[in-house]
């Protein structure tokens, strides 16, 4: 743990310091300040649209920071060759890389933190605005679904570490990475369409169905973190099923990281 704390904490500042940073920040606030014009043009539905495009930009926000800030963190050190000085080091490939993982994970949470932060007071401000559309709005809730964000994040940061644990190239992490989040996000939907293909008229062979399948256990079910839904509806989320996202985040995320230890560990570097 000695060894690899230095290495996150260097990693983190060097994603403080990185210039995309500001412009995802930027962008952020920007959907956060259409929050309020979006709002008063829904009527009724101010306060589900609200607390949904609130939640939709901090997501959308610590999905741009893995992509384009995490990604390139990694991506740094093997372009510059100063992989070869942390290495040179009493550091293992592995601790390397978990170090690094660390580092873009704190990095997440202190963003979205912040984040969640301008969120809260958007909504604050809306809500005093339309106090009745919110009699079911719970700040529970919206924190919940901040943590889900997180955890979902970390598992997407795990992945972007796999596929740069063998791939030559940041953008071929990029797209892996990218392509890896959309099949997550909608992997629900498209099993339950091809194991019942008579409820929308058309037919699946089995081939199709045991390729479906696979991809379930296969790729990470991240449609289990969204609860945008929820939260503005002012469902309560059941503490078994917080528990169960908890461990399944932490679960997939170590094996996955696993992996990517033990590729990284083969690979030769030019």
């Amino acid at each position: 743990m000695q060894l690899l704390w230095p290495i996150a904490l260097i990693t983190f500042k060097e994603g403080i310091r990185n210039r995309s940073i500001y412009g995802i920040s930027l962008l952020a606030l920007l959907m956060l300040l259409a929050n309020f014009i979006i709002s008063d043009m829904v009527g009724q539905e101010v306060g589900k649209v609200a607390v949904d495009i609130a939640l939709s930009a901090v997501s959308f926000s610590g999905l741009l920071l893995v992509l384009f800030v995490g990604i390139n963190l990694m991506a740094k050190d093997l372009d510059r060759k100063t992989i070869y000085m942390v290495l040179a080091k009493p550091v293992s490939r592995s601790q390397y890389l978990i170090g690094k993982f660390f580092g873009i994970f704190l990095l997440i949470i202190a963003c979205l933190c912040i984040l969640s932060l301008f969120a809260a007071l958007s909504l604050l401000v809306i809500k005093s605005g339309h106090p009745k559309q919110f009699e079911r709005f719970s700040w529970y809730l919206i924190g919940m679904s901040s943590i889900f964000t997180v955890l979902m994040l970390m598992i997407v940061s795990a992945l972007s570490f796999l596929f740069a644990s063998f791939t030559s190239t940041s953008f071929l992490t990029f797209i892996l990475t990218i392509i890896s989040y959309i099949i997550g996000m909608s992997l629900n939907d498209v099993k339950a369409l091809v194991e019942a293909p008579q409820s929308v008229g058309i037919t699946v062979s089995p081939v199709t169905v045991k390729v479906v399948q696979a991809a379930y256990y296969l790729f990470p079910n991240l449609s289990f973190f969204d609860i945008k839904t929820q939260v503005a509806h002012g469902i309560l989320i059941p503490v078994s099923y917080v528990i169960g996202v908890v461990a399944y985040s932490v679960v997939y995320s170590a094996i996955v990281l696993t992996l990517a230890c033990f590729i990284f560990r083969k690979r030769e570097f030019p």
